[in-house]
């Protein structure tokens, strides 16, 4: 329970960062493919077993956080086609961020943020699922 709350916090914080950087550039539209394609990738890198652990550790390898980013950049994509251009979304009004109401998709922290918790959360429980079987068994006293 708690690596699962974790990773949803972890996600979030990276979801909601790249959102907001995308939304204060002004990159919209086309671009939202890119922007929650990156927040996929980066929580793929950086949730879980980060990138640096796997660097130190002489018995895993990179490529395990390569694959996650690769998966969650296709992940995150497919989410928002999904929401985007099956569910069509609804109108949201976030007024600390600006004035008027858009599609909760294109609020890039907003959904970015929810994307990032949901994709977190879901890599942070598949990599705690390896922890039991890695642990180091004590030896018995005679």
């Amino acid at each position: 329970m708690v690596k699962l709350l974790l990773g949803l916090v972890k996600g979030l914080v990276i979801g909601a960062g790249i959102g907001y950087g995308a939304f204060a550039l002004g990159f919209d539209g086309g671009f939202n493919w890119l922007t929650y394609g990156l927040i996929g990738a980066f929580v793929g890198l950086l949730v879980g077993k980060p990138l640096w652990s796997l660097i130190t550790d002489k018995e895993a390898t990179v490529w395990v956080a390569v694959l996650k980013s690769i998966v969650g950049f296709g992940v995150a994509c497919g989410i928002y086609a999904l929401v985007a251009k099956v569910w069509g979304g609804f109108d949201l009004e976030v007024s600390f961020l600006a004035e008027g109401k858009r599609n909760f998709y294109n609020w890039q922290p907003v959904f970015g943020g929810a994307l990032g918790a949901v994709y977190g959360g879901f890599v942070e429980l598949d990599d705690s699922v390896d922890d039991k079987a890695k642990a180091p068994k004590r030896a018995r006293k005679a």
